[in-house]
């Protein structure tokens, strides 16, 4: 690193930047400022942001520390570029979800359950001892029977068994005792072992596995699913004698799948166990997840699981009542933290609310919010679009919470695409002009003022909001949801038109995701879903892989030449034996940071050289993955393929080179691969899940395209959305509130987008006004 100049004094400076796209940039970011970094979807502005200011901060954190503790540190390579000067460190708020297992929830997240577990132990009657001893996840305060989950699991051995068949017909109804497994030759083969004869001898097998289980005997029934005690023999799949401990099939279920609880299961693994188990409060403290004793332990009649309960607002007006010389040390810290989580607009939240079931938006608030309390100054603080999944009023909020960061001495650097959280930028850095290889230069930097003066796309579309649109679709029909109560929805019966596009709007956490990817989708199972859920980001998968057209194009070449299709395959026969069909090698250097090289034999191609030599159309495997979808759909004349690579145009990936590694897209990339992937499923009802999650403006034009073509088309389009753009260009709006948690869960209006501008009285309007331009024809709205 160089020493920063005189001009640079007062700034972060990144000079020659070439990670993934970028071209050699330099950008100057002013300190103690708030900075907007905009552009298209995959123009670079991770690039930058993430992949090397960030990076390069934790790796020269992490410097500071001795060779002892940096071996037990995240290890970051060295990003490309010249130098940096002015670095400070940074604290990343991304939008991996919260999640959590089953003792995560928003207590222990926000660390105000600690707080308060200080406070009962000081001030509770009778008293617990010390605050471990209120935790759930310390084995002296968590109650026994549930081991502080608050649940149980339990087994239905109905939904286990098939009565009606053998267990040679499978009558166990899981995967891992179908028959021929392991677990299954313990039941189908086994007979009773006895020290005292021939271990060869196998005798009497200990159930009939021809026999349908509803005609077992109780004494037969009882012993396959509790029997114990005894050794059983069977043969071992080496023709062997196997000789193990009888364990009967409840037991073993239980053991296996249903004690370590469905989060610390494999998502495969979990699907299957669901089906056979029940989850339930726990009796014993009724969900509490405490001890008898911590349960006990009161403070004006409440003990701490009452407090956990109640929304945070209410726990506030609680908490002031609380006084005492043990308490006024206690109670103010946990006031502070509440109401920051109240200003936020989560006071609607409980303490107990397991953090897996909170929205994205509230999430995203909550990571946020934990910054407040820190007395950190000369700290970076870096956003991944701290918008995405709010509703605009939620942004105003955001927007408080950014601004006090930067005011209490730190530098705020955002990647952004809302023109909220863009307006209250102190500086703006644009990267573009477009996306991929046509991205990752700076195209604009300066003030808000001048970047509406401006000639690039973000300034065209930040000065120029949509108006709402003049003429609307007639609904052809309506699918009806008739008094949902799921979560917090209030008997809720409304008409999702058919035939048009609908806007599901409301504030986060009013009950939109609820009432449409829960009851609806449970209602209408042949609606297709987009959700929210993760791409995966495997370095080995690629647009030709998720998309589902790598394995007929393989073919394809194995059929030209007579060869084995896995040849085709980087991650099987063809591979690079150096790299194992990586393209790239790091190497572990001990204790100092890894490097990672492109591969010395396949160069990069990630193939062995033999392969290279089969040519389809004349290209090789490395020259088709090279090509970008444009160009696949000239060189492709099998109609499959074509038919699953045309979604990826039409939503403006057509530049993604067919073989680029899923883990180097951006967010608003992989947003729209996903849905390009589930467009070529054929269906009539398409429901999307803030489908603008990590798009540019101008991206979020060509989606409401892509929307409008499948309406025209005779389908029904339903998106839940909080983008002002998407809600303009809807048919129908339904606004979900008037708040959210117990405070929301109503249908508050339902109608045209220009009704509800003139005359709706909920949050989405009163925005929706806002957001009109300044010569809009609804502007007496």
């Amino acid at each position: 690193m160089t020493t920063a100049s005189n001009n640079n004094s007062g700034y972060m400076v990144v000079s020659g930047a070439r990670e993934n796209n970028l071209k050699g940039l330099t950008v100057r970011i002013p300190l103690g400022r708030v900075t907007v970094v905009t552009g298209v979807s995959g123009s670079g502005k991770s690039s930058i942001v993430f992949d090397t200011i960030a990076v390069e901060s934790q790796r020269q954190l992490n410097e500071v520390f001795p060779w002892f503790v940096r071996n037990r540190l995240p290890r970051y390579e060295r990003p490309k570029f010249d130098f940096i000067e002015n670095l400070t460190p940074a604290i990343i708020v991304d939008q991996k979800p919260v999640g959590g297992g089953s003792r995560s929830t928003v207590g222990t997240m926000t660390e105000v359950h600690p707080i308060l577990r200080v406070l009962f132990s000081r001030y509770g009657e009778p008293s617990a001892g010390f605050s471990h001893m209120y935790s759930f996840n310390d084995p002296q305060g968590m109650c026994p029977a549930c081991e502080g989950l608050g649940s149980t699991l339990q087994l239905d051995v109905g939904k286990l068994l098939d009565e009606d068949k053998s267990l040679n017909e499978g009558a166990i109804r899981h995967p891992a005792f179908a028959p021929g497994t392991n677990y299954w030759k313990r039941y189908a083969e086994v007979s009773r072992y006895d020290p005292k004869q021939d271990v060869d001898e196998y005798g009497e097998r200990l159930f009939d596995a021809d026999k349908p289980i509803g005609e077992y005997t109780d004494k037969e029934l009882d012993l396959l699913l509790y029997g114990s005690g005894f050794q059983t023999k069977r043969p071992d799949d080496l023709g062997k004698v196997a000789i193990n401990d009888y364990e009967g099939l409840v037991d073993r279920f239980t053991r296996r799948y249903v004690k370590p609880g469905l989060e610390s299961l494999k998502d495969r693994d979990r699907k299957h166990v669901e089906k056979v188990v029940s989850e339930r409060t726990c009796p014993e403290c009724e969900g509490a997840r405490l001890n008898r004793a911590a349960l006990d332990s009161r403070i004006r009649g409440r003990n701490i699981a009452d407090y956990c309960a109640m929304e945070i607002g209410d726990l506030i007006e609680e908490l002031c009542r609380v006084e005492g010389p043990a308490a006024s040390a206690v109670v103010p810290s946990a006031l502070a933290a509440l109401r920051r989580i109240e200003a936020v607009g989560l006071g609607y939240l409980t303490l107990d609310r397991p953090t897996r079931t909170l929205s994205g938006g509230e999430g995203q608030r909550l990571k946020t919010v934990r910054h407040l309390g820190s007395s950190l100054t000369g700290v970076t603080y870096i956003f991944d679009e701290p918008s995405v999944g709010l509703h605009a009023r939620d942004v105003d909020r955001l927007n408080q919470l950014l601004i006090a960061l930067r005011d209490k001495g730190n530098t705020v650097l955002i990647v952004e695409h809302d023109r909220d959280v863009i307006a209250i930028a102190d500086h703006v850095v644009d990267i573009g002009p477009g996306s991929g290889v046509h991205g990752g230069a700076i195209v604009f930097e300066g003030t808000i003022g001048q970047l509406k003066r401006s000639d690039t796309r973000t300034g065209r579309h930040y000065r120029e909001p949509p108006d709402v649109k003049a003429a609307f679709r007639s609904p052809t029909g309506a699918l009806t949801v008739r008094k949902a109560t799921l979560h917090n929805l209030k008997d809720v019966t409304v008409d999702i038109p058919t035939g048009v596009l609908t806007a599901i709007t409301g504030v986060a956490g009013s009950g939109k995701s609820t009432l449409i990817s829960r009851v609806f989708a449970a209602e209408h199972p042949e609606a297709i879903i987009l959700d929210q859920s993760a791409v995966g980001i495997s370095p080995r998968s690629t647009p030709a892989t998720y998309t589902g057209i790598w394995d007929p194009v393989r073919k394809l070449f194995a059929q030209e030449h007579g060869v084995d299709a896995g040849l085709f395959s980087f991650n099987s026969k063809g591979a690079c034996p150096e790299c194992q069909g990586r393209g790239t090698v790091t190497m572990d250097l001990a204790f100092m940071d890894p490097v990672t090289t492109v591969c010395e034999v396949c160069e990069g191609r990630r193939y062995r050289d033999e392969v290279l030599g089969y040519k389809l159309d004349g290209k090789n495997v490395v020259e088709v993955l090279d090509l970008t979808v444009e160009e696949a759909l000239d060189y492709f004349t099998d109609r499959a393929i074509c038919r699953r690579l045309v979604p990826l145009q039409e939503v403006g990936l057509g530049y993604l080179t067919l073989g680029r590694p899923l883990s180097m897209l951006s967010g608003g990339e992989r947003q729209r691969i996903k849905l390009a992937h589930r467009l070529h499923e054929r269906g009539s009802v398409y429901v999307f899940d803030e489908p603008t999650t990590g798009l540019h403006m101008a991206d979020v034009r060509n989606l409401l395209g892509l929307l409008d073509r499948l309406v025209d088309d005779g389908n029904t389009v339903v998106v839940i959305e909080h983008d002002l753009d998407v809600v303009k260009h809807a048919d129908w709006v339904i606004d979900i509130g008037p708040d959210a948690g117990e405070h929301g869960g109503e249908i508050v209006f339902a109608g045209t987008p220009e009704e509800m501008a003139r005359s709706a009285d909920t949050h989405t309007a009163e925005y929706l006004r806002r957001s009109l331009p300044a010569k809009s024809r609804l502007s007496d709205a």
